[in-house]
């Protein structure tokens, strides 16, 4: 038994441009890994041209995850020292095939009696991806098609020996309630990221591990069409986590392929040259010519489109969900992001600030935008916050997944008492008046009584209470706020909160003006986003200076 390993690969970036292994060790029991090696080259990839064998046609990453999930099988103690596993490769890189080549290598090589595998699939479609080549490994394999028995109906095979079988569930249809499972596939994780149910439901498909010490499980999935949320997001930033070493795990291995921190800041991912990056299937499964006509037909249709094809084909993140109807700011937004903005950097730095304040409906977000002005370069700098009542968790079940994200990283304040949030976001307006710069508060005039009532409570009053016109009127502030983030003189806390919000933003053609309304929008949240604008709008008149910062006279500045 070894007696140390690890499974952090922090060379990765170094491995992943040379075209080498991401598994970062050998297998730590080496005769079970070549057991099961044994099992898995034989397998029939039927929809492949003649129809080869996984050992024909694989290349070494496909057999180095294979040999790391059956190689950390202690037999002697009936143990598997590394348990959860996470795959994240592109599009057609033969992800559902690995998925059924690698269940099915589990069932036959399992020794348990009446043991259940699952592969656990979000939608009857990607289910189908891995049961019908599973099946056709079967049915053309002599001596598995006498071992096994495929019942289509139920997506299910069975072990006629053991008992055993391999069950292909689809999560929109059936239940995984009260299963015992052994082992795990889950396929497509992004898309359990955007169900509200996702985590309990994994929860309740994996609890039977806990009596199962050589159980498994594998998340396999390409990266999300849109910024990462949910489940899919706590996974992925766990396994690249304990990839990194950062986090401590060594029963858990992520093996990942996405691009280099530096090669996404460059923007490296749009020279087809290194398509290969994330691609280990390039010039087999991926035809390299398919790929290159897809990237040069997205690229004629637009940053959309293009942002679609890198996510999928690429494994790029999205931060931002632009489409054909974005709002034009969108596209310089994550450039002008510096997570060291906040409230009391604006408060520090600021000669004046102004804030902004949109939505707050029980099914809705209350947003808060407050824009300074830097003291010495002019330049302005935005941070945001919006509260939610728990209600919208229920009545946007779509969004649920995503507001839990945003309320972990405090962006988002889910309130408990009907209003805590009006209260709260009159307490950040009170600071900044105490702090001798408020230049203004811009709201809608129809908005809310009480956060008037509260303000003036706090003796924000007169010609800080300003009504924005909605609508047409907000041409002007839509279009400052998108030439100053494309000349970099408008920056921002680089909000996770903001980036989603200013993805949803849609434009509205209304004569020579555009419009971003909650109706173009649709049901995506956008009341951030507003709330910017409304303060945009007031610092576009230019208020004058209010003085020194009640800050920087209590010494809290340093030169």
């Amino acid at each position: 038994m070894p007696l140390d390993w690890t499974t952090a690969c922090p060379d990765w970036e170094d491995r992943i441009v040379n075209r080498r292994s991401l598994v970062p060790f050998p297998p730590l029991f080496p005769a079970e890994a070549e057991a099961a090696l044994d099992v898995f080259r034989d397998l029939i990839i039927v929809d492949a041209p003649g129809s080869p064998t996984m050992g024909q046609t694989c290349r070494p990453w496909v057999f180095d995850i294979v040999s790391a999930v059956f190689g950390a099988y202690d037999h002697s103690d009936g143990r598997r020292l590394i348990s959860e596993f996470m795959l994240l490769v592109s599009k057609k890189n033969t992800k559902s095939t690995f998925a059924a080549g690698i269940m099915l290598t589990a069932l036959i090589r399992n020794w348990r009696a009446g043991a259940e595998f699952l592969i656990l699939a979000p939608t009857v479609e990607v289910a189908n991806n891995s049961f019908i080549p599973a099946a056709g490994m079967i049915r053309n394999d002599p001596e598995l098609n006498d071992l096994l028995k495929v019942q289509d109906h139920i997506r299910t095979i069975t072990h006629l020996t053991t008992g055993a079988t391999l069950k292909v569930v689809a999560a929109e249809n059936d239940t995984v309630s009260g299963k015992k499972a052994t082992g795990i596939l889950v396929d497509e994780l992004w898309l359990f990221g955007k169900r509200p149910n996702a985590e309990s439901m994994l929860r309740e498909a994996t609890g039977g591990l806990a009596s199962r010490p050589e159980g498994f499980t594998i998340y396999a999935t390409t990266q999300s069409d849109e910024a990462p949320a949910g489940v899919f997001k706590q996974k992925l930033d766990y396994f690249r986590g304990v990839r990194d070493g950062r986090v401590s795990d060594r029963h858990s291995l992520g093996v990942l392929y996405e691009f280099p921190k530096a090669m996404v800041e460059a923007e490296a991912y749009r020279d087809k040259r290194n398509f290969y990056v994330t691609n280990p299937n390039l010039g087999l499964s991926v035809d390299e010519q398919f790929l290159t006509r897809e990237y040069d037909k997205a690229a004629v249709a637009g940053e959309a489109s293009l942002q679609n094809f890198f996510a999928k084909h690429l494994n790029v993140e999205i931060g931002l969900a632009l489409a054909s109807t974005g709002w034009a700011g969108a596209e310089f937004w994550a450039k002008r992001g510096d997570p060291a903005i906040d409230l009391a950097t604006i408060l520090r730095d600021c000669d004046v600030a102004c804030v902004g304040i949109d939505g707050g409906g029980l099914d809705d977000l209350l947003g808060l935008a407050v824009i300074g002005r830097h003291r010495d370069t002019k330049h302005w700098l935005h941070w945001g916050r919006a509260w939610a009542h728990p209600i919208v968790l229920e009545r946007r079940k779509s969004e649920a997944p995503r507001l839990r994200d945003l309320a972990d990283a405090g962006d988002l304040q889910l309130v408990s008492d009907i209003g805590q949030d009006v209260t709260e976001v009159a307490d950040i307006v009170d600071e900044i008046r105490q702090a001798g710069i408020l230049g203004g508060v811009g709201l809608d005039p129809h908005g809310i009584a009480s956060i008037v009532d509260a303000l003036r409570e706090r003796e924000v009053t007169g010609d800080l209470l300003v009504g924005v016109t909605q609508g047409f009127r907000l041409n002007g502030a839509i279009k400052t706020a998108e030439r100053k983030l494309a000349d970099g003189t408008f920056r921002h806390g680089d909000q996770p909160l903001m980036a989603w919000c200013v993805g949803n933003a849609k434009v509205e053609p209304k004569g020579n003006a555009i419009l971003i309304t909650k109706q173009a929008s649709g049901r995506a949240k956008i009341d951030p986003v507003m709330a910017m604008l409304n303060a945009v709008e007031l610092m576009s008149r230019d208020p004058a200076p209010k003085g020194v910062s009640v800050y920087e006279t209590r010494g809290l500045v340093t030169l």
